[in-house]
């Protein structure tokens, strides 16, 4: 792609022009003007990319993309990092009470809806019971 075609590519999505426009008028693949917009941050429903924000964890400015969910992390490592040092801010829906089928105590299980034990111990015993 040569310098002019880009700029042309540039003004174009400056002005609005959607990508099959721009490649007509070019004479070039439709998916060569995506990929052009796409890293040069021409994409969404407005040329020109909304104004940038910092990653929560590392400070990274971020790149926020026009009609899209706003971005809070630079990274998948960044997002990761940042919610293991502030589990109080998860908020956690799937807790489950039972009562133990071995020892008979109440005990409370996040995510597994189909325990049956407490513990190890109690597992062990209630199977070596269970033969």
């Amino acid at each position: 792609m040569t310098p002019t075609e880009k700029s042309t590519i540039i003004r174009m999505r400056g002005d609005g022009a959607g990508y099959a426009k721009i490649a007509q008028e070019l004479g070039i693949n439709i998916n060569t003007v995506k990929t052009f917009c796409r890293r040069n941050g021409l994409t969404g429903n407005t040329a020109e990319p909304a104004t940038g924000t910092h990653c929560l964890q590392c400070g990274a400015e971020l790149q926020q993309q026009a009609g899209r969910k706003e971005r809070k992390f630079c990274s998948d490592s960044c997002r990761n990092r940042w919610w293991n040092a502030h589990l109080n801010q998860v908020d956690r829906k799937a807790f489950y009470t039972f009562t133990c089928a071995e020892c008979g105590q109440p005990f409370e299980s996040y995510g597994n809806s189909y325990r049956k034990y407490c513990c190890r111990a109690c597992a062990d015993r209630g199977r070596r019971h269970e033969r």
